[in-house]
């Protein structure tokens, strides 16, 4: 197998994003007959924790939730890491624009992700875990409650676990429809009762003082979902997925000017074209490609010269974009570039929590003066004063990155396609159509 193929690990099909409501439940019998929760087996039975974590290490796995940290990293720091007991975080709160890649995990393999948090809790030691989701996403909710339920009726959670010593109870914590909300130490506040409001780092790392003070796992959906496969195959079949420095498949929310928006399993280092032109089927009628947000609203936009970009970590990084947590965003050539950052612009200082001055200002002020470019309205210092406004900005976070998102789109974007923001200056209106980007499910 080459180093940009492979199979799909986590779905079974493709999901478009109109049978998305149709997603059939993989019941936890038919989960196990397709060979469910030997990874959990194996680890329980075979393998010392230790062992799990240097096997996750060797994989190369990296979170899939945006940083692309060394999920075996992260294990370790918590495994070494003291206190009165230690907890293990799913965050599926999932609140960027156009994201639904964990709901589509949920929904179609609710076990996948229960058996990776348990062997991730057995190998840091953890008896607590928690998933933490969206208090609008009801239907998911309800699907795991009942994946929880069955899980522990089969002993696969509960008190001593396949008959050994470990024991382990999951919870479900429901969090405010907030973006910040889903940041890690937002999430820490929520789960001890507190408001969405993101902590100082440091000191608060959640892998050295996250819940009550103590050592706190935490990772998205879909990297807790890799590990049954990780522990069952080895490090070695992962390895030979995906790109060298990003093994694996990722998950990738397609969305904006495509024939076939959906939710599609790609191995790490797949092109932007074939996503756009072989998932997607290419640009909507009498539409020609003309920029994609390869990571979501908070990462810089690429225009065509960069189609044939791998879409990886580190690719992507290196030509001043991001992957984010896949959310890729495709925009034709009659849709409106400052109106799209616009709607995203609008999108952070709404979400803003108001805890940092720079943040709750600085939103305000970035997509007022966008506001004014887009109606028609903006001179030439306004254009500077965004890029200035964004310069200062994007390093002022002091308790989270939604700032530094909310600058890096716009930035990226008066970048790439400085000549439309011209436009907009220069004709006194906007000249294309304001198309709905952002997708609802």
């Amino acid at each position: 197998m080459n180093k940009i193929s492979g199979d799909r690990t986590l779905l079974t099909a493709d999901i478009p994003m109109s049978e998305f409501n149709s997603i059939a439940v993989l019941s936890i019998d038919e989960y196990i007959s397709k060979g469910g929760y030997k990874g959990l087996s194996k680890a329980i039975r075979e393998l010392k924790p230790a062992d799990i974590i240097n096997e996750v290490k060797k994989s190369g796995l990296r979170g899939r939730g945006g940083a692309g940290f060394l999920t075996g990293k992260k294990w370790e720091i918590v495994d070494s890491s003291t206190g009165d007991k230690k907890y293990v975080c799913c965050n599926a709160s999932e609140g960027e624009p156009n994201t639904f890649k964990d709901r589509s995990l949920i929904r179609s393999n609710p076990h996948q992700l229960i058996e990776g948090i348990a062997i991730a809790s057995y190998s840091v030691g953890a008896n607590d875990a928690y998933i933490y989701i969206n208090e609008k996403y009801t239907e998911e909710a309800a699907i795991l409650e009942k994946g929880l339920i069955d899980a522990k009726g089969k002993g696969y959670l509960g008190e001593k676990i396949l008959g050994g010593k470990f024991s382990l109870n999951i919870g479900i914590k429901k969090c405010p429809d907030k973006y910040v909300a889903g940041e890690e130490t937002a999430m820490m506040e929520i789960i001890e009762g507190w408001s969405a409001k993101p902590r100082q780092k440091p000191p608060f790392y959640p892998a050295s003082r996250g819940i009550h003070g103590n050592p706190t796992l935490v990772n998205n959906t879909e990297t807790f979902s890799n590990l049954p496969h990780i522990i069952v195959k080895g490090s070695e079949w992962f390895l030979n997925i995906g790109s060298p420095k990003s093994p694996g498949t990722m998950i990738f929310t397609l969305s904006g000017d495509v024939k076939r928006p959906g939710v599609y399993e790609l191995p790490m280092g797949t092109p932007l074209r074939k996503i756009i032109y072989e998932c997607g089927n290419g640009l909507k009628e009498g539409m020609v490609f003309k920029a994609a947000f390869p990571g979501g609203p908070s990462n810089s936009p690429v225009a065509d010269a960069h189609l044939d970009t791998p879409l990886d970590f580190d690719s992507l990084r290196d030509i001043g974009s991001g992957l984010g947590s896949a959310t890729v965003i495709i925009i034709g050539d009659s849709t409106c570039i400052v109106n799209t950052v616009l709607k995203f612009s609008r999108f952070f200082m709404e979400e803003s929590c108001g805890q940092c001055p720079s943040c709750q200002m600085g939103t305000v002020k970035l997509f007022s003066l966008i506001k004014k470019v887009e109606d028609g309205n903006g001179d030439m210092d306004d254009l500077k004063d965004i890029e200035n406004t964004c310069t200062l900005l994007k390093n002022q976070s002091v308790y989270c990155h939604l700032l530094m998102g909310a600058t890096l789109s716009v930035e990226g974007a008066v970048k790439n396609f400085r000549s439309e923001f011209e436009s907009h200056i220069n004709e006194k209106k906007c000249i294309y159509k304001s198309e709905d980007i952002l997708a609802t499910i």
